[in-house]
């Protein structure tokens, strides 16, 4: 079966994802014996399994592709149109989907916002790296700071809803272990008030990763990035990306950023001050790694001591997987069937009060706030009541 399409639609695409022809048609001919050319995709019919295979790489839905309407390249489309490069150079496909989901997800919340007479107006001023970025931690801080929780999820979700009462928009995406392309980035901001965050096994880099895009957000410059602690202790790094790691380390760290650098050089004479790095850590939820790298940065490690202690966390997280790996492998060689519940993102409280609120002012029915929200139909009332 063949239909006709809008091969503008689908060029678009392509220039959203920065993808050339080859590879593209590389991609969706995959696990075929005789690839797909480019007369089968931009000819003025093509078959409705091609089509289905090139949703299945942009996941657009089959309507898509089929709608006569030419799309509109501006900047407020995407933030593709708007930058030309990125903090992480080699974004992969994994990555560009995901921005692409939550900038679609972003205007649909911002014309919900307006039918609803809703106000996202930003509440802080622009910052610039111009000022220290420590100073403006301290007052923003005192401004956006929770009440501590020392379980990391708890104080991350704390962290979240105190952004939704500025208006700061914040989601998190979680990835499947089976998915083919895994996004190489840790989280984006894009304007006005958008920050997403990757969701890892260590909270306490998602914290430090939404503290980074925070920072992003102060100064009104987008991003998408992959953050690497090891960042932590360059002195070469974008302006914008060391004045932001400042800012993260600076609004987490607080009361006992003076006690770190104040400390002696760490070394095998004292234990590297794990003790105290270990109780840090925990006040912070600064990683010890990051705590460490940071102590790099001031020169108050050196790079062969900073080696020794980063292979000895490398060694722990090995053991730490080779364990749940053999545990695994001991409950299959048992037969037990291993059931573990889909992981669940954490909203923002400003997102579902956004869709509430839509719903009250009849902007959205009942099916569109489902679908909004990801809940089933009888989890309705917990939301409109």
């Amino acid at each position: 079966m063949t239909v006709e399409h809008n091969i503008l639609r689908l060029k678009h695409l392509l220039d959203m994802y920065r993808m050339d022809v080859q590879d593209f048609l590389q991609r969706i001919s995959d696990g075929l014996k005789e690839p797909i050319t480019i007369d089968d995709v931009f000819g003025q019919k093509i078959k409705l399994a091609h089509l289905k295979r090139i949703d299945k790489l942009f996941g657009k839905g089959i309507h898509y592709y089929l709608d006569p309407k030419s799309p509109e390249k501006s900047k407020e489309a995407s933030v593709f149109f708007r930058k030309s490069s990125f903090h992480t150079d080699d974004l992969n496909i994994g990555a560009i989907a995901i921005v692409n989901q939550f900038e679609e997800l972003k205007l649909s919340l911002s014309a919900i916002a307006k039918l609803s007479d809703m106000d996202f107006k930003r509440q802080f001023k622009k910052f610039t790296t111009n000022q220290n970025a420590g100073e403006v931690a301290n007052e923003i801080r005192s401004k956006l700071y929770p009440k501590f929780e020392y379980r990391r999820r708890d104080f991350l979700k704390a962290l979240i809803s105190q952004f939704a009462q500025k208006n700061i928009l914040v989601f998190e995406f979680i990835e499947t272990w089976n998915k083919k392309d895994k996004a190489n980035i840790d989280g984006f901001y894009l304007k006005p008030n958008l920050i997403v965050i990757k969701r890892h096994q260590s909270f306490s880099r998602e914290i430090f990763t939404l503290a980074h895009e925070l920072g992003h957000y102060l100064l009104e410059e987008e991003e998408i990035e992959e953050i690497n602690y090891k960042d932590l202790s360059k002195k070469n790094l974008p302006k914008i990306e060391r004045w932001c790691n400042d800012f993260a380390y600076s609004f987490l760290i607080s009361d006992y950023k003076e006690v770190l650098e104040s400390l002696e050089v760490a070394s095998s004479k004292n234990d590297y001050h794990f003790d105290l790095i270990d109780k840090i850590s925990k006040e912070t939820h600064l990683s010890k790694l990051a705590l460490f790298t940071r102590l790099l940065y001031k020169n108050k490690i050196s790079q062969e001591s900073y080696r020794n202690v980063k292979n000895e966390f490398d060694e722990i997280y090995r053991k730490r997987i080779e364990e749940k790996e053999r545990e695994k492998q001991l409950l299959k060689d048992q037969g037990i069937k291993q059931r573990g519940s889909v992981a669940k993102p954490i909203s923002s409280p400003l997102f579902v009060s956004t869709i509430q609120t839509a719903f009250f002012e009849g902007v959205l029915n009942e099916y569109e706030v489902c679908k909004k929200l990801n809940i089933k139909p009888n989890k309705l009332e917990d939301f409109i009541q």
